[in-house]
């Protein structure tokens, strides 16, 4: 008898672990930033949200599930919800694009940090995908997160719509938000959520890539200024440069730096000086592939080599301002030590760089102070 209450109470306590908790739109429950209204019709309740977010007020959801319904229209906007918020400026973001219904990025993954969202850095397999969505009707949305790897799932569908191979925050406990900021309506509900230490996971996930070679991973990092004080294209100043602090950043294993990581994009701050030392054994020309989001002015030794801008619609006008090596260039290199500097500015959607020498013969590259 004792062993069979002992396993009923173990049976009740995993139960109540991952029992689904369905959450009432209400303040004892919500912190409300946005623009919020209850509606109903034939005995349903829902909620509208504009122009804003709502965070649940428990903090503790670092893996499990989330679940909830939301009505869309067919207008530009881009609603969705965080999950592992510590701040209004750092947390994981997964949003809709109705709009965009049926095109690769009707759905997107992205880490936002410092308030910088970074949908142009990532993008494709393993953070966006197609989608159709029905209008006019109630919109199933499904989140399945554990630890780096996450999956959502649209609807009624019996594999994931989108798998997430690695969420690129570092897994913390957060709180959950629902999120609409633009004019257009968003509406939720039947919110639910369950906690779970490991939930199952369906999809196909695929390891982290490794670098390619000649990859620069290291970068020493500058505080951020204003772009305008590039104006000067004829060298750097000396004076402009002295007053910057200094970092180490270590890239992800594709060769992308998220400036974001550190450094908060405001106005009059927007740029920051990526540098490392290429140090060669003799006068030769190397070829740089470069990436980078948004602008980028490139200095050799303290001269400018090359500047260049990949913002959003200046290639054409679908053309959404994404990282890539869409840029090479021939650097000219003496015998000794060079300073390859590379000054990265942003306006909106993902602030990065990446570098590759592929053919580093007679070369070493460090990221010296």
């Amino acid at each position: 008898m004792k062993c069979l209450l002992l396993i009923l109470f173990a049976l009740s306590f995993t139960y109540a672990i991952h029992a689904q908790t369905m959450v009432p739109f209400d303040s004892a429950h919500w912190i409300i930033t946005g623009k919020v209204a209850e509606e109903s019709l034939q005995g349903e309740n829902w909620i509208r949200l504009t122009e804003g977010e709502m965070y649940l007020k428990d903090s503790t959801f670092l893996n499990g599930t989330i679940e909830f319904d939301m009505a869309l229209t067919q207008d530009r906007y881009f609603p969705g919800f965080g999950f592992r918020v510590q701040d209004k400026d750092n947390y994981e973001n997964i949003y809709l694009r109705p709009h965009q219904m049926g095109n690769p990025d009707a759905i997107q993954y992205t880490p936002v940090f410092n308030g910088q969202a970074a949908w142009q850095l990532y993008y494709g397999e393993g953070y966006s995908t197609a989608v159709m969505y029905p209008m006019g009707e109630w919109v199933h949305v499904k989140l399945v997160v554990r630890d780096r790897q996450a999956e959502v799932y649209i609807n009624d569908a019996n594999k994931p719509t989108l798998v997430i191979h690695q969420l690129k925050r570092e897994p913390k406990p957060g709180k959950i938000s629902l999120i609409n900021g633009a004019p257009t309506v968003a509406r939720f509900k039947n919110f639910s959520y369950i906690k779970q230490v490991e939930p199952s996971l369906a999809g196909e996930f695929q390891p982290e890539v490794a670098p390619l070679s000649g990859t620069i991973l290291n970068w020493q990092v500058s505080s951020p200024f204003d772009e305008k004080q590039l104006q000067d294209d004829e060298v750097l100043s000396e004076k402009m440069i002295k007053g910057l602090d200094w970092y180490r950043m270590v890239a992800e294993s594709s060769g992308l730096v998220n400036l974001a990581r550190e450094s908060k994009l405001s106005e009059g701050q927007n740029t920051v000086f990526c540098k490392v030392t290429l140090t060669s054994d003799k006068s030769q020309t190397k070829k740089l592939q470069l990436g980078f989001s948004d602008r980028a002015k490139v200095y050799v030794n303290g001269r400018p080599i090359y500047a260049g801008q990949d913002v959003f619609a200046s290639r054409d006008y679908r053309f959404l301002g994404t990282i890539g090596y869409f840029d090479t260039l021939y650097v000219d290199l003496k015998k000794g030590k060079n300073e390859l500097w590379i000054a990265v500015s942003e306006t909106f959607g993902g602030w990065g760089l990446q570098g590759r020498i592929a053919d580093q013969t007679g070369l070493s590259i460090e990221a010296l102070e």
